[in-house]
């Protein structure tokens, strides 16, 4: 009878809700952030069809950039109103519409409005409700589960943009558009249907733990998100991922062009993208478990500190070794910061108000993304060098490990706040 229990308790574990939600979150990443990256595959054959410059095709990833994360300060708290599931596959459905009209635009501000608008506005949608959803399905392996959930954005940096050179050698740039948007609307919107807010409809507590057992740490439980948004923990926590930011993204927009101006071929140049695709899918992937063990407050300063040391290397790089050693780093450090910040906010927020808080979180993020790499791209203009630009993002970094630092040193407003609230999910 003992080994009947087990094997039924194993079974129902692996059965566990959360772990599909989890599931669905990778799958929606993948396809979202895969989708948006594709956008370099198509670079020259939108330059030979509309007559257009690589400066003004590129233009589209800051503002499109921007959306993804600064709408989360609307879907966050939609989604904390009317369900995760809704906005996500709303987003999912704005992806693949944006990606079948870039493959009919007849000119380029066509393909701004497609991409940028269909799918910043699509992962907008999807992004910070799918991960506020994660979350409240987790307590104890919040850290591991949000780490795989955002590993599809790393997965599908690495898989999409060279699926979309394939297609586009097969069936030319229209029609591999065309493609990618019926993948991304079939595939995104089923991933979506699978996505739930609250254990407890499944019959469970976090963890997959008996109701009973998860009476001490109700799921739809949480500060407000006006009073969260007041305490020193957020102002601290926003502080440190604007000024983090800054920096982050620097990489993505001019690591390339670094290494061509040190003599790095082209065709090798590119591939440091891909390297630090590796080191965010092994971040995203292997650290969240290692912060529920760790810590996960000590885990995100760490996270921070070794960015600003990846990128202090990659100021003093200068061949293609080099380079990549600080991209494998980097993204390390990188996929580490996005698993493990979700989590970090749940801890101290609680879980019922938890996508618009971290959709008012990621505003912070939004600027960095659209600011940092303009900022420095206009400091080379002027200086001829990026070592200004690497070094002020190394320091960036620095300064947000600092403010995390003395943030951990503030209360958590979960264990003070008199104005937490348990309302049914609407």
């Amino acid at each position: 009878m003992r080994n009947t229990a087990v094997i039924a308790d194993h079974t129902k574990a692996k059965l566990f809700h959360g772990w599909f939600v989890v599931g669905a979150a990778f799958v929606v990443t993948f396809i979202g952030f895969g989708s948006a990256y594709t956008f370099s595959s198509f670079v020259d054959s939108m330059q030979r069809e509309f007559g257009a410059s690589r400066g003004s095709v590129s233009l589209v990833f800051s503002f499109a950039g921007f959306l993804y994360f600064g709408l989360g300060v609307i879907s966050g708290p939609l989604a904390d109103r009317w369900g995760a599931r809704r906005l996500t596959a709303l987003g999912m459905a704005l992806v693949g519409l944006g990606l079948l009209l870039a493959g009919r635009a007849q000119t380029i501000v066509q393909v701004y409005a497609a991409y940028s608008i269909g799918i910043g506005a699509g992962v907008g949608c999807a992004y910070v409700p799918t991960l506020g959803a994660v979350q409240r399905w987790f307590v104890r392996r919040r850290g591991f589960a949000s780490g795989l959930a955002v590993s599809g954005i790393g997965v599908g940096t690495l898989v999409m943009p060279p699926l979309a050179t394939w297609l586009i050698a097969t069936l030319g740039w229209r029609d591999a558009y065309l493609v990618l948007g019926i993948v991304a609307v079939v595939t995104g919107i089923s991933a979506a249907l699978l996505i739930a807010d609250d254990p407890r409809r499944h019959g469970t507590g976090p963890d997959g733990d008996p109701l009973g057992a998860a009476a001490s740490t109700p799921v739809r439980t949480g500060v407000l998100i006006r009073d969260a948004v007041r305490t020193p923990r957020f102002a601290g926590l926003y502080a440190a991922c604007l000024i983090s930011a800054f920096g982050v993204f620097v990489p993505f927009v001019h690591l390339v062009p670094f290494a061509v101006d040190h003599q790095v071929t082209p065709a090798l140049a590119v591939l440091l993208l891909g390297t630090i695709g590796v080191g965010s899918t092994a971040g995203r992937f292997f650290l969240g478990g290692i912060a529920d063990r760790l810590g996960r407050d000590a885990f995100l300063i760490a996270m921070y500190a070794g960015m600003a040391v990846s990128l202090a290397i990659w100021a003093v790089a200068g061949d293609f070794w080099s380079l990549a050693a600080f991209a494998l780093l980097f993204g390390v450090f990188y996929g580490g910061w996005v698993a493990i910040l979700p989590a970090v906010v749940t801890d101290h927020f609680g879980g019922r108000y938890v996508g618009g808080i971290i959709g008012i979180l990621y505003t912070s993020v939004a600027f960095g993304t659209l600011l940092g790499p303009s900022v420095a791209g206009f400091v080379f203009d002027v200086s001829h060098s990026y070592i200004i630009p690497v070094a002020i993002s190394a320091a960036a970094n620095v300064v947000a490990a600092l403010i995390a630092l003395a943030t951990t040193r503030t209360t958590s407003p979960i264990a003070s706040s008199p104005t937490t609230s348990t309302l049914p999910l609407g």
